[in-house]
């Protein structure tokens, strides 16, 4: 390290402690990054590469604007990396050697505050995973809200993926030595942002967060999560809110695969919002409530009293049209106070930020009032109580200024008549500035110069200035030249600089005197930051409540009744989605699984509408306990503790797993998981192996289900032998999709009827994708011959049977037998047509008569 400049010392020992970041050292006017940093960064900024002396050798070098910075740091942060920032920490003029430097702050994908960074619509959580014993403790925290979360999984790492699958979490804490194979999955099935930290303490300051846990286990694994945050941020975290415990078992339990299957916030094509659940339901009107909503999607409720709660506000909404309407326009004036209670912690908000904190407290005795007039006692205890928000409103209103600017470094955020001092200041600038427009009148007017004109800049200060072509007009005994320009000159006189400085000096005075009233106005919001925090939570509340009552009159949902008996009666039930998207009219279907019916086996053709059936089951069981109105005639549901799916057939070949084991995976997952009071959708389970492996597999899993779970369950096949259960599972029962065929076209009419379906129509289908002619003929063709040959082959093995039975009384005719069975092995069937093959089979049953 003797080789380099002191400088290049500097940054290297800086370096040193912040090897998984991007090091953005301040020099002047840029962040630079030197070394290893400057050569990624070049290329994933797309910014030009250089060189430095950093002393007996150049060194790579590249930087960027830092006022600017930020769009470059949002880059490196979407593409998974950590930024450090190093800020000089001495004022240059009075430093001795090489400027003091520190990071102030590292940036991580986790731990973002800045809000061209951050998606207002969903929540940017770090978690931190701490194994003990056989256990998980998982911790969130979404900084820019100061939400802290944490939870107890005890079970297998695989029930973990499952709670962080599709939650908007950017990196996740493990502890040194955490298991490499997990880390792995974790990047894999998550495409998060792996950090370490090894504390796994609370200071002393910050003990009040776990006050109200208990659980050593927890408060350890919550530490490791803080720890990260504090260590990373070097500032006081006063917004963070106090840890809230999880207790999974009071919601449902969805596990990652049926998050996936059944798209609720993300579609499987192309991971975006389209074509989902939360596509359908998403009419909230304000940031707080679009993250609200998303929390209740994935955890939707146990408890049949706040489920029905949920229900009756909703109710009471739908009910007052005209207040509804009032209510959604007045949520239109409610900005994120979520986040800019958790920007004035931390120290990052401006005076427009405060401008729309005080905008959206304004609107606060107008929902108020809108809520009362609603006679339902849940509703109208939404809001909290008003007076301590009226006292916010009123320190803003009068302190901050209607239109501030961005920065606050700049003057102009402090509204006149808030403190006597200030105005004074800006009294006395304001009379400087007219005492000049008053010298240029009247130097003008004693010249005859109508030119002449006083300016201003930073770097000479006042001047006057007058072309050269009306030089000879003025006395310039009166003036002292400060600056020549290609066509006037520009003067100074004692008065204009006597001026000048008080102007300037009252300037300089009222811009620090704004700067620390400002700190002092954001030091007393600090005092309401738990109280603007349980106002956003209301707010929120609110405004889901209504997004759900919105919807469900648009699209004529029904609130479902929740039972306590383990029965699903929904008449006339359809796919929130799929209706949304289809050009024609939606075909509903009927769910009825009483206490004698635990399992519907579906038959029918693809295409025909199974997925579509058993997938909308899963979203109205889904939509009915997070709260909503469900898309249905009527709904009598009971309270699902799990819901598992196994639809749609995927590859996982960055783990090495084809279809057929992610499909076991998954059915493992749900047969090992479920009980009683679950709901299992299977769809087409065993094919993805050979035809008599999967139907064994497929009637083996039903039949398991039956004697062991008993759980609601539907099951699609296009395996028809295994319709023959109904005869044998009491408490199964066969229903198909009904398919219209008529001089060898079909027509799919997506209704679902009792009883199997008489075949799978799987060239029917191929016809409909315009397979070519010759490939769909060739098909009926062998088509054919396959079925004629299955029918010699039922044959046959019924003649086994019989000989097997009649064996010791028969032994003569079981000579005759062998000899037609040799016969039949020697046949070429598949070169016979089927009628070739009934001729052979007469002939062969005469020679056993």
């Amino acid at each position: 390290m003797a080789a380099y400049t002191p400088m290049i010392e500097q940054y290297l020992k800086i370096k040193e402690a912040n090897q998984d970041a991007f090091l953005l050292f301040r020099l002047g006017d840029f962040y630079e990054l030197f070394f290893d940093d400057a050569l990624k960064a070049a290329k994933e900024l797309e910014i030009t590469l250089t060189q430095r002396d950093g002393g007996q050798e150049k060194i790579p070098m590249c930087g960027v604007p830092y006022h600017s910075a930020e769009r470059y740091i949002k880059t490196l942060i979407e593409k998974g990396y950590k930024v450090a920032i190093c800020e000089q920490v001495e004022d240059p003029k009075s430093a001795k050697g090489v400027v003091k430097r520190e990071v102030v702050q590292v940036i991580t994908p986790g731990t973002i505050m800045e809000d061209s960074m951050l998606n207002e619509d969903e929540n940017n959580f770090i978690a931190s995973i701490t194994p003990i014993s056989n256990d998980y403790v998982v911790s969130y925290v979404d900084l820019s809200t100061g939400e802290s979360f944490v939870s107890l999984i005890e079970s297998e790492f695989k029930d973990v993926l499952s709670e962080l699958y599709n939650r908007p979490v950017r990196e996740i804490v493990v502890p040194e030595n955490f298991n490499e194979d997990e880390q792995d999955q974790l990047a894999h099935y998550l495409n998060v942002t792996i950090s370490i930290e090894v504390a796994e303490h609370i200071p002393g300051d910050y003990e009040y967060l776990v006050e109200n846990i208990d659980d050593e286990r927890l408060i350890r694994g919550f530490a490791r999560v803080f720890q990260y945050i504090y260590h990373s941020q070097k500032r006081f975290l006063l917004h963070l809110q106090q840890v809230e415990y999880i207790e999974l078992a009071q919601y449902m339990k969805l596990d990652l695969y049926s998050k996936r299957n059944l798209e609720l916030m993300e579609s499987i094509r192309d991971k975006s919002k389209k074509g989902t659940l939360l596509s359908v339901l998403d009419h909230t009107a304000t940031a707080m409530g679009a993250r609200k909503l998303k929390k209740w999607i994935d955890r939707p409720l146990l408890s049949k009293s706040a489920i029905e709660k949920r229900h009756q506000q909703v109710q009471a909404l739908m009910d007052h049209f005209f207040e509804r309407e009032e209510l959604k326009e007045a949520l239109q004036d409610i900005y994120d106070i979520e986040r800019l209670a958790g920007r004035i912690s931390y120290g990052n908000v401006n005076a427009r930020d405060l401008l729309q904190l005080k905008r959206s407290l304004r609107a606060l005795p107008n929902i108020e009032h809108i809520l009362g007039k609603i006679e339902e006692d849940s509703i109208q205890s939404l809001l909290p109580d008003l007076t301590p928000y009226k006292e916010i409103h009123d320190l803003l209103e009068k302190g901050i200024a209607e239109d501030p600017p961005i920065l606050i470094t700049e003057g102009g955020i402090i509204k006149d008549g808030y403190h006597e001092q200030l105005d004074e200041f800006r009294e006395a600038s304001r009379n400087g500035k007219t005492w000049v427009a008053n010298l240029e009148a009247t130097e003008r007017e004693r010249t005859g110069i109508k030119s002449l004109k006083i300016g201003y800049n930073k770097v000479f200060g006042y001047y006057i200035e007058i072309t050269k072509a009306n030089l000879s007009q003025v006395d310039l005994s009166r003036f002292e030249r400060k600056q020549t320009l290609a066509n006037a000159e520009r003067f100074i006189t004692p008065e204009l600089k006597e001026k000048e400085r008080l102007i300037l000096e009252a300037n300089d005075k009222s811009v620090n005197l704004e700067y620390d009233l400002f700190i002092s106005i954001r030091d007393q919001m600090k005092d309401y930051i738990s109280i603007l925090q349980l106002l956003a939570d209301r707010i929120s509340q609110i405004d889901v409540l209504l997004s759900f009552a919105n919807i469900s009159e648009l699209n004529n949902y029904t609130k479902p009744t929740i039972v306590d008996e383990h029965v699903i009666e929904i008449e006339d039930a359809r796919h929130p989605v799929v209706e949304q998207v289809m050009k024609e009219e939606f075909v509903p279907n009927s769910f009825y699984l009483n206490d004698n019916t635990n399992i519907l086996l579906i038959t029918g053709p693809n295409m025909a509408g199974k997925s579509t059936y058993m997938r909308q089951l899963g979203l109205i069981v889904i939509m009915a306990q997070i709260g909503c109105f469900v898309p249905a005639k009527s709904a009598t549901v009971p309270v699902f503790d799990q819901i598992f799916t196994r639809i749609g057939a995927a590859d996982d070949l960055v783990s090495g797993q084809s279809t057929f084991m992610v499909e076991m995976l998954e059915s493992e997952h749900a047969v090992r998981q479920a009980t009683k009071q679950s709901l299992i959708l299977f769809d087409e389970i065993g094919r993805g192996t050979s035809t008599y492996d999967g139907m064994a597999l497929a009637q083996s899993i039903v039949e398991y289900i039956h004697h062991h779970i008993g759980a609601k369950t539907l099951f699609s096949t296009h395996y028809h032998e295994l319709t023959s259960l109904e005869e044998s599972l009491d408490q199964l029962k066969n229903v198909h999709v009904e398919v219209d065929e008529h001089d060898g076209e079909v027509v799919f009419l997506h209704h679902i009827q009792e009883g199997k379906a008489d075949k799978s129509y799987g060239v029917h289908v191929a016809k409909l994708a315009n397979l070519p002619d010759d490939i769909i003929d060739r098909a009926n063709y062998l088509l054919e011959s396959y079925e004629a040959t299955s029918t010699v082959r039922e044959q046959e093995t019924q003649s086994e049977e019989q000989l097997t039975l009649f064996e010791e009384e028969r032994e003569v005719q079981l000579t005759k037998s062998v000899e037609v069975i040799d016969e039949i092995k020697d046949a070429n069937l598949l070169n016979m047509t089927p009628m070739d093959a009934m001729n052979l089979i007469y002939q062969l049953k005469k020679k056993l008569d």
